[in-house]
């Protein structure tokens, strides 16, 4: 475990570094996911414990084909459900194209353990798996990683993006084949790296949706810190696979494998708004205002004077999808001028202005409305649940819309009614 141990504190460096985000902000903001990645280390864990109490004979003959077979045919369907929903995304096509060719390592996989190395005997030594084989893992990992990857960074996924991250480990199973030294314990190491590595775009992806939407909280980065963590349970669970001689040690490798494919492929295809996706198209729709090289011909306080008139006016803000563009409807910057402008003068970034005025037109509504419902205040302040309002109330706050109303509204909150 003290691998697992190094690596957590690697990425926490990676992710936190250079932000203001503390530690325990992070494991508050992040608390579900780290639940859910706790809650599935346990599983794997007791499974690997109760691994050995499966008749090998059963193992083998039944339940590793079903499980083989199963894996097969969820990478077909999901290769069939991602070409069907594409919708003209570039990040779609990169995940069928993963899962299809998944899918063909899996069937040659499957085809060497039938037919070539039909008793599935460990191989001699500590190691049950040679270093060849974990080079494989290792491609395994890496197109599982290719989609976070390839969602974060839009056009990442290209020969030379690849090749970065292949050459390497191909490198180290030739030279481990060469020299006397044992260089599987590195092998073993790489996913571990690239999964710090998304974290850190996961961080700069946080900060970008911040700067430029006034609601984050559909964004799936969330999901995506999610899917890492199955990622690296699945690591942890390799590792430990090329260590272990146990012969059904396969089974808990398999059912992880097959989890983390039938979760992938709900949340990508049946997600009802791809938020990321959608977001890295707007960004290649802007680049051209974006690039436009506007000088600002009037002063800080004068756009500051105007946006604040027109937000007091307008209320963009009560659009859940308003965005840092839609400010150049008053105010005449590219995007690069508008978040400098928003920086320097109220101290923070896109995402916390909009929020603020949504929390002080919420606390009017309370104020003039006390019975007024939960759900038609998050409407009409432009969040996108009662859920998300209460939350962002609190945080913002320090009380609930409940409290707030009772304490200082003077009136009594009404919930929705289920």
């Amino acid at each position: 475990m003290h691998i697992c141990q190094i690596f957590c504190t690697f990425a926490a460096v990676l992710v936190l570094g250079g932000t203001k985000m503390s530690i325990r902000k992070f494991f508050v903001e992040y608390r579900s996911e780290m639940v859910f990645g706790l809650a599935l280390t346990a599983a794997m864990v007791l499974s690997y414990i109760l691994a050995p109490l499966i008749p090998i004979d059963l193992f083998r003959k039944i339940i590793y084909p079903m499980q083989n077979t199963a894996i097969i045919t969820v990478l077909l369907i999901n290769t069939w459900a991602m070409i069907r929903h594409t919708n003209g995304i570039r990040v779609r096509y990169v995940y069928a194209w993963i899962t299809g060719t998944f899918s063909v390592v899996m069937i040659a996989g499957t085809c060497y353990h039938m037919y070539v190395n039909a008793d599935l005997q460990p191989a001699e030594g500590i190691f049950g798996f040679e270093g060849w084989e974990m080079v494989g893992g290792d491609l395994i990992a890496w197109l599982l990683l290719a989609y976070p990857s390839e969602l974060l960074q839009p056009g990442w996924l290209t020969l030379k993006g690849a090749l970065k991250r292949i050459v390497p480990v191909i490198v180290l199973g030739v030279i481990d084949m060469l020299v006397p030294y044992d260089l599987r314990w590195l092998m073993a190491l790489v996913p571990a790296v690239w999964v710090a590595l998304i974290l850190k775009h996961v961080r700069d992806y946080r900060i970008y949706t911040e700067e430029n939407y006034g609601s984050v909280e559909q964004t799936d980065e969330k999901w995506v810190v999610r899917y890492l963590l199955m990622v690296l349970v699945l690591g942890m669970s390799y590792i430990y696979l090329c260590f272990s001689d146990e012969p059904t040690r396969l089974f808990t490798q398999q059912w992880l494998m097959l989890f983390v494919l039938v979760y992938t492929n709900d949340q990508i295809i049946f997600r009802s708004k791809p938020w990321i996706e959608e977001a890295a198209k707007e960004t290649v729709e802007d680049e051209t205002v974006t690039d436009t090289k506007e000088t600002p011909t009037g002063s800080n306080a004068e756009y500051r004077a105007a946006l604040e008139e027109w937000m007091q006016r307008e209320k963009p803000y009560t659009n859940p999808e308003f965005r840092l563009m839609d400010l150049r409807q008053v105010l005449p910057l590219n995007r690069t001028y508008l978040s400098q402008l928003i920086n320097a003068e109220y101290g923070c970034n896109f995402y916390q202005f909009v929020t603020r005025y949504r929390i002080e037109d919420a606390k009017q509504l309370m104020t003039d409305h006390p019975d007024m419902k939960m759900q038609d205040i998050a409407e009409q302040c432009g969040f996108s649940s009662p859920t998300v309002f209460a939350r962002i109330f609190a945080r913002e706050t320090g009380q609930t819309p409940s409290e707030w109303n009772s304490h200082m509204g003077g009136g009594k909150f009404v919930k929705n009614k289920r």
